[in-house]
């Protein structure tokens, strides 16, 4: 395509609401532009991007054996008050009212809509497993959209929904469809990870998530060095070394006047982090709770409200925290804590010894206690976050963390939807059962951004190959002062496009450097610049964008280059 007849509106300075890289350069590169919070248009360059994730995730999905359909974006309260979710979804779920009043959403997800679908029309075990897939327009009214396409409100996402007779073919359809997950995101030319991961509303007993691997991400992903365990942070474990344990010492109340912290705990009774047991009060669902962890450990929310069976946890307020207890925050500790608080201790902190916590009393501190002697022991879970470095659970290797940017989840759903609206079929003894289901997502737009995410450099964006939206920029130094420039670029042009790359000519009356910068800031994998000097020698510059120099080469060594 000419650079004249396509709608490339690039910026040479940064807008200022425009916080994160792939926000900043999407909007300079004229890939997208905002029409409100979290709602954007997308332009010829940028749908371009967006159309070649689609494809290579509509292959992926026909190879595994879905068959896509396109359902509506506006869903019926009545369908998502069967499954209980009309109220539990919370704010990000828009619902609108059409003109006879009735209750409409616009649909964040369609759990509900293609259950209600396969119900009506899977009635035999003999149509089972079966596989359904959409790329379609969704929309959550999130809080505070930000980051451009990272966390806007209206996104584009692929979702597909298997069903099942058993648990058996639940699994067989997971693993293909983990496969097929991995296979996209290789394809895209993306870093990324497939970790386990906790299945949130959704629901579910297993589930993935697949990360771009960026700096700037927002979820932090916990891997071995050694073998392929990888999890979410709030999901990951570790296998921490056995904390050193002397004899036991005779426990004491001692005096720290104005001490709170762990670290001025620490320094005043000259202590080890692993000696210290710390307070943290959440409120589970309302009810408080008491948790306690070792002092150089944080609190895992995600893990905490597991282990309450809590569908949400968040800190104590000091008041709440302090009726609750019965102490003074900064010294809440787990002795003469009242009958009817709920109790956990993270497993680390239950193998500690000889440690000081809290006394529930102003100013002062136990030392010397001893789980089981002086304090019964309460029950223990996994509560905190694993750090880099602690040894993997399934080896002997050791973990590291990284930052990930989530683009697809995969959940195995059991029954919680299709049991809510009753999808059953006939099995082979006639006997009407609750089908079995998963869950696929992934986040087609939010791919384009993770992609700039993961690839840019100080001059702009560096696509991928496979969806970058053109495969060339051909640059015509002064073509329109030299008719030999011109109809040099005229004849390659025609020839690029005959053997199938996608070019972009800037025929625009530009000068070199203008035209040199947009292609590095739009970020096309290769560069061919015509002169009037190189001509004469038959040569051509060429340069790929990755490459920190350009080079002068002929004809066919530049198709050489652009073919590998």
């Amino acid at each position: 395509m000419r650079r004249s007849q396509i709608l490339i509106p690039t910026l040479k300075e940064t807008p200022a609401d425009a916080e994160v890289i792939s926000h900043q350069l999407m909007l300079r590169a004229g890939l997208i532009r905002k029409l409100a919070a979290g709602l954007y248009t997308w332009l010829p360059l940028g749908l371009r991007v967006l159309r070649k994730v689609e494809t290579i995730v509509r292959e992926e999905m026909d190879r595994a054996g879905a068959q896509e359909v396109l359902m509506p974006m506006v869903q019926p309260a009545e369908l998502w008050s069967e499954s209980g979710r009309w109220e539990q979804y919370g704010p990000e779920l828009l619902r609108i009212k059409d003109r006879h009043a009735r209750d409409f959403c616009l649909g964040p997800t369609h759990e509900e809509v293609i259950t209600d679908l396969i119900r009506g029309e899977i009635r035999s075990y003999r149509q089972l497993p079966a596989n359904f897939y959409q790329i379609q327009t969704k929309f959550r009214d999130e809080i505070r959209p930000r980051f451009g396409l990272m966390r806007g409100r209206e996104f584009t996402m692929k979702d597909a929904y298997s069903f099942h007779a058993d648990q058996e073919s639940l699994q067989d359809t997971y693993r293909v469809m983990f496969d097929a997950y991995s296979r996209i995101f290789q394809r895209l030319g993306l870093e990324f990870r497939a970790v386990e991961a906790d299945t949130g509303s959704i629901g579910g007993s297993a589930s993935h998530e697949f990360h771009v691997l960026a700096d700037s991400g927002e979820d932090a992903i916990v891997y071995c060095h050694q073998c392929e365990y990888a999890a979410n942070l709030e999901l990951a474990e570790s296998r921490p070394a056995p904390l050193p344990c002397d004899a036991p010492m005779p426990a004491q109340k001692v005096t720290t006047p104005g001490i709170r912290t762990v670290a001025e705990q620490a320094q005043m009774l000259k202590l080890s982090h692993d000696r210290i047991v710390k307070s943290v009060v959440v409120m589970a669902d309302d009810q408080p709770a008491a948790l306690f962890l070792l002092g150089d450990d944080e609190l895992n929310p995600i893990k905490a409200a597991r282990a309450l069976g809590a569908k949400q946890v968040r800190m104590a307020e000091a008041a709440e925290a302090e009726t609750a207890t019965g102490g003074v925050v900064g010294f809440i500790g787990p002795v003469n804590l009242p009958e009817k608080l709920r109790v956990l201790v993270d497993q680390r902190a239950a193998a500690a010894c000889n440690f000081s916590s809290g006394a529930n009393e102003k100013d002062y501190h136990w030392i010397n206690l001893n789980w089981n002697r002086d304090v019964p022991l309460p029950e223990t879970a996994d509560l905190r976050n694993v750090k880099a470095g602690e040894p993997c659970p399934r080896c002997a290797g050791n973990l590291g963390i990284r930052r990930g940017i989530e683009v697809g989840h995969i959940f195995q759903l059991g029954d919680k939807y299709s049991q809510a609206l009753h999808a059953s079929f006939l099995d082979e003894q006639g006997q009407e059962r609750i089908m079995r289901m998963g869950c696929y997502g992934i986040g087609v737009s939010r791919v384009v951004a993770a992609a700039v995410e993961q690839n840019y450099d100080d001059k702009g964006i560096i696509w991928p190959q496979a969806i970058a939206p053109f495969d060339v920029g051909l640059i015509a130094i002064n073509a329109q002062r030299s008719e030999k420039v011109m109809a040099a670029a005229e004849t390659l042009y025609d020839r690029l496009r005959d053997l199938g790359f996608e070019v972009l000519w800037d025929d625009r009356a530009e000068r070199p450097g203008v035209q040199f910068a947009e292609m590095d800031l739009i970020g096309l994998p290769h560069r061919v610049v015509i002169s009037e000097r190189n001509l004469e020698h038959g040569l051509l510059e060429y340069k790929a964008r990755v490459a920190a120099e350009a080079e002068l080469l002929t004809l066919d060594a530049v198709l050489e280059r652009l073919r590998t």
